[in-house]
C-alpha cells in the first residue's frame, strides 16, 4: 500500500512503513517546509535535487508535486514527529545518509545560520548517523553551497 492510499482513508496515514522515495521526500520535506507550508520555490528546489537521484527516475514533476501535497498534509493533520518517525523507520542506513546530504544541501542552499547548523547536528542523530559522516555531510554541503 502506498502513501497515497494511506492517504486517502486511514485514520493514521503513516503507521505502516514508508516506500523509500516516500520517506526520502519526507525528510528533505520536513527539513525544508517543516512548518506544513510548501512555496513553490521549495517544492521546484526539492524536486531538483531529488530527481538527480536513482529512486527518483521515473517521478514527474507531477508526481513529486502529489506527493508534496499528500505529505504536507499528514504534517498539518498528523504532526511532523509522526511522518519523521515513519520515515526515518523505514530509510536504510545507506538512505538516512543520502537524505541526510539532500536536506543540508537545501538547508544550507538559502543561508547558513547557527539555528542551521544546530538543526543539522540534530538531525543526524536523530537520523542515527554516526557523528563523523554528518559532520564530513555538513562541511561539504557548507563548501558547495558558499559559491
Amino acid at each position: 500500500m502506498s502513501l497515497f492510499d494511506r492517504a486517502s482513508g486511514s485514520q493514521s496515514r503513516v503507521q505502516n512503513a514508508l516506500s523509500p522515495v516516500e520517506a526520502l521526500t519526507s525528510i528533505a520535506l520536513i527539513a525544508v517546509a517543516s512548518d506544513g507550508n510548501l512555496s513553490s520555490k521549495q517544492a521546484r528546489n526539492i524536486h531538483q535535487a531529488l530527481s538527480n537521484l536513482k529512486l527518483f527516475n521515473s517521478y514527474s514533476t507531477e508526481d513529486m508535486q502529489s506527493m508534496f501535497d499528500v505529505l504536507s498534509g499528514i504534517i498539518r493533520h498528523e504532526g511532523v514527529n509522526n511522518l519523521f518517525d515513519s520515515a526515518k523507520d523505514s530509510l536504510s542506513e545507506e538512505l538516512r545518509e543520502t537524505a541526510f546530504a539532500v536536506a543540508t544541501d537545501l538547508i544550507l542552499a538559502d543561508s547558513i545560520l547557527i539555528e542551521e547548523q544546530d538543526f543539522l547536528v540534530e538531525l543526524y542523530q536523530a537520523l542515527r548517523i554516526r557523528g563523523e559522516i554528518g559532520q564530513k555531510i555538513i562541511e561539504v554541503m557548507f563548501i558547495k553551497n558558499r559559491g
